[in-house]
C-alpha cells in the first residue's frame, strides 16, 4: 500500500490520506500536531508530535538554587500553577526532613482544591465549545473570575501564584480573606447545576460523546494514563486517597473518588463534573478547619543558602489532570543535580495513539478535546 501527503483535496482510491492537524488548531489547548492515516473518512493510524512548545524546563532546574526552581516548575501546565509549585517543594522538603506548620498544610490543601476548580471549569466550558456549544464557556469564565479574585488578593497572581515555598507558604492570609473565599465557593456551589442542565442534559452534547473515543481500562494502565480520563475507564486511583498528602488523610469522609465504566467522551466529562462538585466540599471542609485552628506561623525559618543533602526522592501528587511527580537527585549543592517531571498530560496524549484507529474524522475533535490536556504540560 503506498501513503500519498496531500494538503487539500482528495487522493486516489487506492491510497491513504496523510492528514495533519495542527501544530495550530483551535482544539489543542496549545500547539500540538496529529498526524492522522486516513481509509476515507475513517481513521487507520494515528500520532501525536509534540515538542513544539519544549522549553527544556527539567535542564533549567539544573541553573537554579531550590527557592529559584518553584518558578520554573509552576508553568509547565498553566491551569495547574499551585499544585505544580506543591509537588516540587514537598520533594525538597522531603530531601531535607522538613515538617511544615499545620496552618500551611491545610491552606495548601484549601488552594490545592481551589485550583484544581479553576482547572476544571476551563474544561468544563471549552469542551462544549469544540463540539460547537458556545454558552458554557461564558459561564465558565464567570465561575473562573470569582475565584481568580480571591486567589489574586490572596497571592498577587492570577495564573503563576508564586505562593509555595519550600517550608510552607509566602505570608499569611489578608484579614478577611476566609470569609471572602467561602462566599465565593458558595456561591460557585450555587451555580454548578448550569453544567449539569445546559451540557450534560444537552441532546446534542450526548450524541456527539456517549459511546465515543472508549478508552480501555487495560490502554489506561499501559500508557499510564490518570486523573479524571483513567477515572472515566473504571481506573479507581487516587493519590489523595490511596496515598494522602497534606492534609487529605483527614478529609477521607469528604472525599469522593469519582469513576465510570463507560470509558467514553461523555464519561470523561461527567467524571470532570462531579470531580469539580468535590473539589468545592473539600474547599469548604478546609475553611471549616482553618477557622478553627489558631493563629499561626506558615512557613519555616530557612538559612541564606538552602542546600538538600545528597540522595535522592520521588515525590508526586494528584494534580487536576492527573499524576504528577518529580524526581528529585541531590549532591549536597544548592541546585538540584537532576530533576526529572513526571507530567500528566504526557502520558495521557500518548494514548490517543491506540484510541483513534478506527474512529472517524468527524468524532476527533470531540475525542481530543475530552482528553483535557495542557500542551505545556506534554512537552514541558
Amino acid at each position: 500500500m503506498t501513503e500519498t501527503t496531500v494538503g487539500i483535496g482528495g487522493a486516489a482510491e487506492s491510497t491513504d490520506m496523510v492528514l495533519n492537524i495542527g501544530p495550530q488548531h483551535p482544539s489543542t489547548h496549545g500547539v500540538l500536531r496529529l498526524r492522522l492515516v486516513l481509509d476515507g473518512e475513517r481513521i487507520s493510524a494515528a500520532e501525536p508530535v509534540v515538542g513544539y512548545m519544549h522549553r527544556g524546563a527539567e535542564k533549567l532546574f539544573e541553573a537554579r538554587d531550590y527557592r529559584q526552581i518553584i518558578v520554573l516548575a509552576n508553568r509547565h501546565d498553566w491551569l495547574s500553577a499551585f499544585s505544580n509549585e506543591l509537588g516540587v517543594v514537598l520533594a525538597v522538603e522531603r530531601m531535607l526532613g522538613m515538617e511544615v506548620p499545620e496552618r500551611a498544610v491545610w491552606l495548601r490543601t484549601l488552594l490545592a482544591e481551589l485550583n484544581r476548580v479553576l482547572n476544571h471549569l476551563m474544561f468544563l466550558g471549552s469542551y462544549p465549545l469544540e463540539l460547537g456549544g458556545i454558552t458554557p464557556i461564558f459561564y465558565a469564565f464567570r465561575e473562573r473570575e470569582d475565584l481568580q479574585h480571591v486567589m489574586e488578593e490572596l497571592s498577587g497572581g492570577r495564573m503563576h501564584y508564586m505562593f509555595n515555598r519550600v517550608g510552607g507558604l509566602k505570608e499569611d492570609l489578608p484579614a478577611g480573606w476566609l470569609d471572602r473565599a467561602r462566599a465565593a465557593v458558595a456561591s460557585l456551589r450555587s451555580r454548578m447545576d448550569v453544567y449539569d442542565d445546559l451540557v450534560v442534559g444537552n441532546e446534542i452534547f450526548r450524541v456527539r460523546t456517549k459511546g465515543v473515543g472508549v478508552l480501555r481500562p487495560e490502554t489506561v494502565h499501559a500508557y499510564g494514563v490518570s486523573g479524571p480520563i483513567a477515572r472515566a475507564s473504571g481506573v479507581d486511583f487516587d493519590l489523595r486517597r490511596d496515598e494522602p498528602y497534606l492534609a487529605y488523610g483527614e478529609l477521607q469522609d469528604t472525599l469522593r473518588v469519582v469513576t465510570r465504566d463507560g470509558g467514553d467522551c461523555l464519561s470523561r466529562f461527567e467524571v470532570l463534573l462531579d470531580q469539580t462538585h468535590n473539589a468545592l466540599e473539600l474547599a469548604e471542609a478546609c475553611l471549616d478547619r482553618l477557622a478553627e485552628l489558631p493563629p499561626g506561623p506558615v512557613n519555616q525559618r530557612l538559612p541564606k543558602v538552602l542546600k538538600a543533602p545528597e540522595g535522592a526522592t520521588y515525590a508526586w501528587t494528584e494534580n487536576p489532570l492527573g499524576l504528577n511527580g518529580y524526581y528529585l537527585v541531590s549532591k549536597g549543592e544548592k541546585t538540584p543535580y537532576r530533576l526529572k517531571l513526571r507530567s500528566a498530560s504526557y502520558n495521557n496524549i500518548q494514548a490517543l495513539t491506540e484510541l483513534l484507529p478506527g474512529t472517524l474524522v468527524a468524532d476527533m475533535v470531540a475525542i481530543l478535546g475530552s482528553f483535557f490536556f495542557v500542551v505545556g504540560d506534554i512537552d514541558k
